[in-house]
């Protein structure tokens, strides 16, 4: 399980249950992404500056030209692996990164994201000593543990309605370790399934890992071990990661829902987040489900989009933010459910720069990553996710947040409100996203 603060070796486990608009922390702190197309060019100076601007096939050639006249220079070779392992090239990403380890075995991100690509192919084992080196040691504990295939896929597909929206998102007829039916929300800005304390206990689950952590206005503990089945309409999934966390003083964090699905679930499908038609849809991947849904996609007028992971579980785009100044184009942050009124953010600065409606007068104090935060309203003339868009739409702007915790610019991230009048499909194996007006067909 991801850690936000690793390289200190002090927490397990990225924060994930939110609360409020918690969704500030997102898969995308943003930054502006206003300059014209980057020139590639040898050197790290311009190969990084390629990556920063989301060139990352240019700057991934950049990097490897470094390597021809530098054999041993660590920082091309991890970031050549990084970006390979953003599109989901694992050959290349292992190569790269297992260069880079051995020019430097201590080096904590090139180990870090050579445990997330294992993790992408589930060979969590594999990751284990890589988790360690990178100073993650409750997840090199966790997925030591495990035993057998990881993510056993059985049957075809789930096919499950949206009975709530907000504040959250909500299905039923979930099942854990063949218990009683249970609620469960979902967000993609979230890795690993969560349950409450009070379904571990029902499912019977013990803790591999533990740790005790500072969440919203208290303390919690947070355990992580292995889930037996969790089933959710017709695909039932064994042998998987889960987490539960429990106030200091007792007692389940979340009482709105019995548990929650994150993204190291939906990138085992082809999965559609059928807002406007209140469904979500699993299947399972296969050349025939891959073409069915090319062909759903074509016959919407939706265009493949790119799409790029980071850091476990970021899921980016491509898209657009518009001010009175101009439009910032290029990677953006795209999140599926989690708990917020807004239908994105957009970085302090690049909202300065496109002059961007902010209203000041109105902070909110919310939690971002668990953690206080204050935000205000913001309203872009329009924010753009392939032929979709929205105009003037509710947004957040966090002054204070970072510019690009993953290495690359964004200019806005896309949340749960953006997509309720569309249909959006994630294919991780051709790493495309689809997304159109209306139901899915």
């Amino acid at each position: 399980m991801a850690d936000d603060r690793q390289a200190d070796g002090r927490q397990w486990d990225r924060r994930s249950v939110l609360r409020g608009a918690a969704v500030l922390a997102g898969a995308a702190a943003t930054a502006p992404l206003l300059g014209g197309a980057a020139t590639a060019l040898a050197g790290r100076a311009d190969a990084d500056a390629l990556f920063k601007a989301g060139k990352f096939e240019q700057a991934g050639r950049a990097y490897e030209k470094i390597l021809k006249t530098d054999p041993k220079n660590v920082h091309a070779a991890r970031q050549r692996g990084y970006v390979g392992l953003l599109s989901n090239k694992f050959p290349d990403a292992e190569r790269y990164l297992k260069m880079a380890i051995e020019l430097a075995p201590d080096d904590k991100d090139a180990n870090r994201f050579l445990a997330d690509c294992y993790i992408r192919q589930d060979k969590l084992a594999l990751s284990a000593p890589h988790w360690q080196a990178a100073g993650n040691e409750g997840s090199a504990k966790l997925f030591a543990a495990f035993r057998g295939e990881p993510y056993q896929i059985h049957g075809d597909i789930a096919q499950v309605s949206l009975t709530q929206m907000d504040p959250k998102p909500l299905v039923e007829g979930v099942s854990v370790n063949g218990g009683p039916l249970k609620r469960f929300t979902f967000y993609t800005g979230a890795p690993e399934l969560q349950v409450s304390a009070t379904v571990a206990k029902e499912a019977g689950l013990s803790p591999v890992v533990s740790s005790k952590m500072d969440y919203l206005n208290g303390r919690v503990w947070r355990y992580g071990g292995v889930l037996e089945s969790f089933k959710l309409g017709g695909i039932e999934l064994r042998n998987l990661p889960v987490s539960w966390m429990e106030w200091e003083s007792g007692g389940d964090v979340d009482t709105d829902s019995d548990g929650m699905i994150g993204m190291w679930v939906f990138y085992h499908f082809l999965t559609t987040f059928d807002y406007a038609g209140r469904q979500l849809i699993l299947r399972r991947r296969t050349p025939e489900t891959a073409g069915k849904v090319r062909a759903a996609a074509q016959r919407a007028g939706a265009e493949p989009l790119p799409m790029w992971l980071a850091r476990e579980h970021g899921l980016h785009s491509r898209g657009s933010v518009a001010g009175v100044a101009g439009s910032g184009t290029g990677v953006v942050g795209v999140l599926f459910g989690g708990h917020s009124e807004v239908a994105g953010i957009v970085k302090g600065e690049t909202a300065k720069q496109l002059q961007i409606r902010i209203d000041h007068d109105r902070p909110v104090e919310t939690f971002a990553s668990s953690h206080p935060a204050v935000a205000y309203p913001c309203y872009p003339k329009e924010m753009r996710l392939g032929d979709v868009a929205a105009n003037g739409i509710y947004c957040f702007t966090n002054p204070n947040s970072p510019l690009a915790p993953n290495g690359f610019d964004v200019p806005a991230a896309f949340f749960h409100s953006f997509h309720k009048p569309n249909n959006v499909t994630l294919d991780f194996t051709d790493m495309n996203l689809y997304v159109a007006r209306g139901p899915a067909t």
